[in-house]
């Protein structure tokens, strides 16, 4: 049939028979519209409940994958480096074995004190007192505060806090002052901190 025999068939058709009832007699221009019209909703209906969920679900996996891909490049330099890490660690823990050594023991505390006296008599000064103050715990370590109080020359706290600075044990300086003490001498206060590793407790 020609198109313009679908268009006078069209035209022809009372529009009061255009109901549901009927379909098998509408003009086939009509009825192909009105499946093309079907096919779309249906299309429109089957992506919006599908395909747009698969659209996102896929987006999800593609932000996975970008994470796994790092993740795995993390993990092939961490395993191709591994021997590294391993000679790293055994330096790490050698240094820190060092630096526990120079941190003293609870029986070790006198023998530092007598060290600090050495050191200020070697220096030529005058010990006026050494006073142990309560320990303070921090995570890792203890620290003991010692109050020295010496009296002598400018030049000679110079070399006893050279002494300190030399000893084997880790010893840090705080808070010091320098007054007159009569005539040519001078006094020192300092507060030295001494440390020791909690793990001795």
């Amino acid at each position: 049939m020609a198109l313009s025999g679908i268009i006078d068939e069209v035209r022809t058709f009372d529009r009061a028979d255009y109901e549901f009832d009927n379909i098998g007699v509408w003009p086939r221009l009509v009825k192909a519209l009105v499946l093309v019209l079907v096919f779309s909703l249906l299309l429109g209906l089957g992506y919006y409940v599908k395909v747009k969920d698969l659209y996102a679900e896929f987006d999800r996996a593609l932000a996975s994958e970008q994470k796994l891909k790092k993740d795995y490049e993390d993990r092939a330099f961490e395993v191709d480096n591994l021997e590294v890490y391993r000679l790293q660690m055994e330096q790490i823990e050698e240094s820190f074995q060092g630096l526990l050594a120079q941190l003293p023991a609870d029986t070790e505390v006198p023998g530092l004190l007598e060290d600090i006296t050495e050191l200020g008599l070697g220096s030529s000064l005058t010990i006026n007192s050494i006073t142990l103050q309560p320990e303070r715990a921090a995570e890792f370590y203890v620290e003991l505060p010692i109050n020295i109080v010496v009296t002598g020359g400018y030049h000679d706290f110079g070399v006893f806090v050279s002494g300190i600075a030399g000893l084997p044990r880790i010893v840090t300086l705080h808070d010091h002052t320098i007054e007159q003490a009569g005539g040519n001498m001078l006094r020192l206060s300092i507060n030295a901190k001494t440390y020791r590793y909690k793990g001795d407790l």
